[in-house]
C-alpha cells in the first residue's frame, strides 16, 4: 500500500494552526519533530515545550488529491512543504533504527554500542534519544561534512548553540585545540559536557552560557541555530572572528539565506550555499 506524505517546517507559534489545517484537510497521522537539531532537553515537570522550529509530517491516504492543500499552505507562508508518495513499512521499528553514519575523511557517528563500518575510523559517539542527535537532519550533516573536510588541527572554536554538542565534538576530535560550545539552555550545556566526556576531548572544551562567553578573538566560529537569531547575533560573531577566520551557519532555510547574508555586511565575504533537502550551510571568511 503506498501513501501520501506532505512534509513541511513551521515556528513553533504556528504549529498548533498548521495541525489544525491538516487535520481538517484528512490527514491520517501528523508526527511533529525537530526542525532544527535543536534538542528539548528533559523539559520541567507539567510542560510541554515544542522546539523553536517543528518540522510536521502528516501521512495521507496514496489517492489523496494533495493540489489543493499544498496551494493553501503556500498561500499561507508556510516554508519548506514537500510532498512526496511513500510505500508501506513498520513506522515504529524505522523510527528506532539508528546506523553509523560517515561524514568525510575519516569522521563517522556511531551510538555508543555500534562499531563503525571501517577500522581506522575517527569515531564520534552519540546515543539515539530526546538529549542525543545522530547528525540525522541535514542541518547538522552539512556542517559535519565541512568540518570534515577542513584542517581543524590547533584551531580556536566556538559553537554557538551546541544543542547537544555533536559539533563542538567533532571539532575537538578533528583536532581544534580550544572549543567553546555555548547555549543559552543549561540542559543543553550539561548534555555537551557529557558528551564532552564521552568523547574523551572534554579537556579541550570550554562549555558555557552565552553571558560567560569572554571576548574572544577565534579561527572559525560554527553556529547551526535559526535564521533570526543568526541575524540578530550577526554583530557579535563577526567582532569575535580573527581576519581570514571561518564563519560557519546553517540552520537556514534556502529561502533565507540573502537575508542572513545580508545581516553580516561587507566584512564577510560569503562562498556559494552549500544545499541539502532545502537547508543551506553558508560558508564566509572575516575581511
Amino acid at each position: 500500500m503506498r501513501w501520501i506524505s506532505i512534509e513541511l517546517s513551521a515556528p513553533a507559534a504556528r504549529h498548533d494552526v498548521v495541525c489544525a489545517l491538516l487535520e481538517g484537510a484528512g490527514a491520517l497521522s501528523i508526527t511533529s519533530g525537530d526542525a532544527g537539531d535543536r534538542p528539548v532537553l528533559e523539559p520541567a515537570p507539567g510542560e510541554t515545550p515544542l522546539w523553536p522550529q517543528v518540522r510536521v509530517s502528516a501521512l495521507f491516504d496514496g489517492d489523496y488529491d494533495a493540489a489543493p492543500l499544498l496551494a493553501l499552505l503556500t498561500a499561507a507562508g508556510v516554508e519548506g512543504v514537500v510532498c512526496r508518495q511513500v510505500a508501506d513499512q513498520d513506522w515504529a521499528r524505522s523510527g528506532q533504527d539508528v546506523m553509523p553514519r560517515h561524514f568525510g575523511w575519516r569522521l563517522w557517528v556511531c551510538p555508543t554500542d555500534v562499531a563503525p563500518p571501517v577500522p581506522d575510523a575517527l569515531v564520534l559517539r552519540l546515543d539515539a534519544g530526546l538529549a542525543f542527535g545522530t547528525g540525522s537532519h541535514a542541518t547538522t550533516g552539512l556542517c559535519l561534512r565541512w568540518l570534515a573536510r577542513r584542517p581543524l588541527a590547533d584551531l580556536e572554536v566556538i559553537d554557538y548553540g551546541c544543542g547537544s554538542g555533536i559539533l563542538a565534538v567533532a571539532a575537538a576530535l578533528l583536532g581544534a585545540r580550544q572549543v567553546w560550545a555555548v547555549d543559552i539552555d543549561p540542559q543543553a550545556l550539561r548534555a555537551t559536557t557529557d558528551n564532552a566526556a564521552r568523547n574523551g576531548v572534554i579537556e579541550r572544551l570550554q562549555v558555557v552560557a552565552p553571558e560567560h562567553l569572554p571576548m574572544l578573538s577565534v579561527d572559525l566560529m560554527v553556529a547551526n541555530i535559526l535564521a533570526p537569531i543568526l541575524v540578530d547575533l550577526a554583530p557579535r560573531f563577526i567582532s569575535m572572528l580573527r581576519p581570514g577566520g571561518a564563519l560557519l551557519l546553517s540552520g537556514v532555510l534556502e529561502s533565507q539565506v540573502v537575508d542572513v547574508v545580508a545581516a553580516f555586511g561587507p566584512r564577510m565575504k560569503f562562498l556559494t550555499p552549500v544545499l541539502d533537502q532545502g537547508w543551506a550551510c553558508i560558508e564566509g571568511i572575516r575581511q
